[in-house]
C-alpha cells in the first residue's frame, strides 16, 4: 500500500508498516482503541471498545450519545490503537524510550441498522475482549438492540509502526557504568473474582485467559 499525505510516517519512517495485515495484527491484539474527530471547531478523543470485522472496525455506543451520533453523520475520523511491550532503559536520559505497537487508521464511519448484523457485532466484541466468552453468555435482546447505536468505520488509510529491539545508545556513552537494557511488558490477568450472586465455577473462557487448572482444550 502506498502511504498518502495523511498516513505516511514521517519520524522515525523506518518502522512504519503499510501492509493491511501488520495494521489488523496490531488492531486484533486488542480491544480498546482512542478515537478522534473535530466537531464544530473543537477537537474530542474518546476511548472506546472496538472489534475488527474483515477490513472495518466496528464501534458502540448508546444511542444517547452526542459523540457517536456526530460520528454517526460520516464526519473524517481517526481510530488510533497502541500496545506498549517494553520499557527500553538507555544510558542516557534522552534516549529512554519504549517497544510498541501502533495503527493508525483513517475513515468514516456508518451506522448499522439490521438488527440482526448489530447482534452478531455485540457478539464479536464481547469475544474480541475474552475468545469464546460470546457463546457462554446471552446474546442481545430487543431493546438492549434498540438502546444501542452501532456503526461501522470504512478504514480508507491506515499505517502501522513498531519500535523493538533496545536502547540506541550515543557511542560515547557505552562505557558509562549504567546499566541499559528492556524491560519486557506484558498484560497478566489475576485470578477470577465471581460476582456476589454467582456461585458458578469460572467457565472454560475464563480458565484459558487466567491458566486455571481445568483449562478446557
Amino acid at each position: 500500500m502506498r502511504p498518502t499525505a495523511r498516513h505516511h510516517v514521517r519520524r522515525v519512517k523506518e518502522r512504519a508498516r503499510y501492509d493491511s495485515g501488520a495494521v489488523q495484527a496490531v488492531l486484533d491484539a486488542g480491544f480498546l482503541a482512542h478515537v478522534g474527530f473535530c466537531a464544530d471547531g473543537q477537537p474530542f478523543v474518546i476511548p472506546m471498545l472496538y472489534a475488527r470485522d474483515g477490513d472495518d472496525i466496528l464501534l458502540h455506543g448508546s444511542i444517547a450519545s452526542r459523540l457517536m451520533r456526530t460520528l454517526a453523520d460520516g464526519i473524517a475520523a481517526c481510530v488510533s490503537v497502541t500496545h506498549v511491550d517494553g520499557l527500553v532503559l538507555a544510558r542516557s536520559h534522552f534516549h529512554h524510550s519504549v517497544n510498541y505497537r501502533s495503527a493508525v487508521c483513517f475513515g468514516t464511519a456508518r451506522v448499522v441498522d439490521d438488527a440482526a448484523e448489530k447482534a452478531a457485532a455485540l457478539a464479536r466484541f464481547v469475544d474480541a475482549i475474552l475468545p469464546g466468552r460470546a457463546a457462554e453468555s446471552r446474546a442481545a435482546d430487543r431493546n438492549e438492540l434498540a438502546a444501542t447505536l452501532l456503526l461501522r468505520f470504512t478504514v480508507e488509510d491506515a499505517s502501522a509502526k513498531v519500535r523493538e529491539g533496545g536502547p540506541r545508545d550515543d557511542p560515547a556513552d557505552i562505557g558509562q557504568p549504567v546499566w541499559a537494557g528492556v524491560v519486557p511488558q506484558q498484560m497478566r490477568h489475576a485470578a477470577p473474582i465471581p460476582a456476589e450472586d454467582c456461585d458458578l465455577q469460572p467457565p472454560a473462557s475464563v480458565r484459558r485467559l487466567t491458566g486455571m487448572a481445568g483449562d478446557a482444550a
